[in-house]
């Protein structure tokens, strides 16, 4: 069972049902939050707050490492979910538990002391760092428990509470990940609400909100830009890529090749970090290409999800459809493939809601 997390209170309502990319079928329901939700998970926020950060830094820090030891504890809680709504393998997965285990310990190691500027025996200036106050913390679905944990601890070492929101295609990890939390962080420090672009919008505009951090497309980050400007919230906007390989001519093509090849799929290129452009130089371009292919052909497939921690499917129906449109414009445009281009051999796998009635508690 999963939950919307108010005020460290398990709160269920109106659902739709996450499915598994692999194979299309369904997995567990998740409750959808609205507007008055967000309010009382606000208002719990701004409460919370007021004590939150007034701790020092050392006993916030020892609250996060508590965290991490429970969550090592009840990893598997969280290991099944990722692995089922983002369809990645168990051995990525695993990885991936060894990462938000990072960024969960990895703000409590540090801190930002006060600096003396200039002092005399007339002045004495300090620069500090103030808790801002209450952050909305929006995921993405590619990456959505690592940046999950990494917005959530940074924000609350520093004093700050937080609501999370996950993407409506992966918010199951994330819920498990909050609720885990309860149990260990004072009531309504992390909280987190799961919905769509709508719930988005409404957490930008909340004028209880202090800061927004947000992971997503460019197209999203400028709305969400445009809406926090609105209320003057700070905003952290970590935006998609257009990463470019440049290839030299004094390379070992055969490892290099490899190489640009697994940054080009690893997750299925469904990474902002992904290579999207490679240059090639004309003197070693042959070679690279055909070598380049062969990589390419050796990538296996694992359908069971259970070993090759590259390659997983695409994970929702809006982006199985960009890549549809990519490989149509190429055979527009007469483009020649040199491994794949037919993707109605392909299963045709993606995630999709649905949305149905269930009692609120």
């Amino acid at each position: 069972m999963f939950y919307n997390i108010i005020d460290s209170e398990r709160r269920s309502g109106e659902s739709t049902t996450v499915t598994n990319p692999r194979t299309n079928e369904p997995l567990w329901d998740v409750p959808v939050a609205r507007e008055t939700q967000l309010n009382y998970a606000v208002e719990a926020a701004r409460v919370s707050f007021k004590s939150w950060k007034l701790l020092t830094i050392g006993e916030r820090q020892r609250y996060l490492l508590k965290l991490a030891d429970e969550l090592e504890q009840r990893r598997d809680e969280i290991h099944a979910p990722l692995a089922g709504e983002t369809g990645k393998s168990v051995t990525k997965t695993f990885h991936v538990n060894a990462v938000w285990q990072e960024k969960l310990t990895g703000p409590a190691s540090q801190s930002l002391p006060d600096k003396v500027e200039h002092e005399n025996d007339k002045i004495k200036i300090v620069s500090t760092h103030h808790p801002i106050g209450v952050v909305g913390a929006i995921l993405p679905w590619n990456f959505p428990l690592v940046l999950a944990v990494a917005k959530a601890s940074a924000a609350l070492v520093m004093g700050n509470c937080v609501i999370v929101k996950p993407s409506p295609y992966t918010p199951c990890a994330t819920l498990k990940f909050v609720e885990l939390a309860t149990s260990v962080l004072p009531r309504g420090v992390l909280q987190a609400l799961n919905g769509g672009d709508d719930m988005g919008r409404l957490i930008t505009m909340h004028p209880g909100i202090d800061k927004i951090s947000f992971t997503g497309s460019i197209a999203a980050g400028r709305k969400v830009a445009e809406i926090a400007g609105k209320t003057l919230k700070r905003v952290t906007l970590e935006l998609g890529g257009n990463d470019g390989c440049i290839v030299c001519p004094d390379v070992d093509v055969k490892t290099v090749a490899a190489q640009v090849a697994a940054g080009v799929f690893i997750r299925s290129g469904q990474m902002c970090v992904a290579t999207k452009r490679v240059y090639v130089h004309e003197s070693i371009f042959q070679e690279f290409r055909d070598t380049f292919v062969e990589a390419v052909k050796d990538i296996k497939i694992d359908l069971d999800g259970d070993q090759s921690p590259m390659f997983s499917p695409i994970q929702n129906e809006s982006q199985y459809n960009v890549a549809k449109e990519t490989i149509a414009d190429c055979k527009k445009n007469n483009y020649t493939f040199l491994c794949g281009g037919d993707y109605r051999r392909a299963p045709r796998v993606f995630h999709r809601t649905r949305r149905c009635g269930s009692t609120a508690r």
